[in-house]
């Protein structure tokens, strides 16, 4: 197959080249202003690698200079745009440690918090970094409560605890899928007094319903009439709460068929 080589494609080969070999002279150049300068300029230009890289070279030279602040505060802007959003926290909070007094620091302590958000996995997986962000961003509002940055921290706080309250859920209606049903109704009794106010909170109290019916049948004969009967109070605390509920009809036939157990309970017994 050819290769069709054009005018402009030469063109851009050559100006890539000179791109690049501009970028090395500067790196090589023993002066650390030039780099500044170009750092700030390759910043400008939204060129964050090329402006991280040379600012990671100047650092420990303009340490203690009036240029630290804010080659530090861009360091830490350029490696979150390049999406390496764990060491771009860290830079943040390199920054607002180091420049307490800069009017940088409250943009900086935000960045920070959000930049832990970023990092953190989506609901599927473990939410300790996700903890860690809604802490962090809870810690900057309680410290700027009026700060301009107030609305993006509560929807990042807003947006991680919807990600905890799914994990949660999920965690808790695994046993309920692997037929663990005794341990399903633990955690889902757990979930629901960790979250609330979840969304999943109605379908959490119905599978609690199923887990202990399903559990009640399975059980040995000396537990099935305590089980049975927890179905029957756990059915009608759920019909007080969800009057209208999806789940009632299928709850409704488990309810049923335990006090049809129970009475023959009863029968038995009497």
């Amino acid at each position: 197959m050819r290769i069709q080589v054009t005018g402009l494609t030469i063109l851009l080969v050559l100006l890539i080249g000179a791109g690049c070999s501009k970028f090395r002279k500067i790196e090589k150049n023993p002066d650390w202003r030039v780099k500044y300068e170009a750092a700030m300029r390759y910043y400008d230009k939204k060129d964050y690698y090329k402006a991280s890289v040379l600012i990671e070279q100047v650092m420990p030279i303009i340490r203690g200079l009036p240029e630290a602040e804010k080659a530090q505060f861009y360091l830490a802007y350029c490696q979150f745009h390049e999406k390496l959003y764990l060491l771009a926290s860290e830079q943040f909070r390199t920054f607002f440690e180091t420049y307490g007094r800069s009017s940088l620091v409250e943009e900086a302590r935000y960045m920070y918090a959000y930049s832990l958000f970023r990092s953190s996995p989506g609901s599927n997986l473990d939410q300790t970094g996700s903890i860690e962000a809604m802490a962090s961003m809870q810690e900057f509002l309680n410290r700027y409560p009026n700060s301009k940055f107030r609305d993006q921290a509560l929807d990042v706080i807003y947006t991680t605890q919807d990600r905890l309250d799914q994990k949660g859920f999920d965690n808790a209606k695994q046993y309920f899928r692997m037929r663990q049903y005794k341990a399903a109704v633990v955690a889902l009794k757990n979930f629901q007094d960790n979250f609330p106010d979840s969304k999943h909170l109605e379908e959490a109290r119905y599978l609690v319903i199923e887990s202990q019916y399903r559990l009640a049948v399975q059980s040995i004969y000396s537990k099935q009439r305590e089980r049975y009967q927890e179905v029957v109070n756990t059915y009608l605390e759920f019909l007080d709460r969800y009057p209208s509920s999806a789940f009632l009809k299928e709850a409704e036939k488990m309810y049923v068929d335990s006090l049809e157990k129970l009475s023959k309970f009863k029968n038995i017994n009497s």
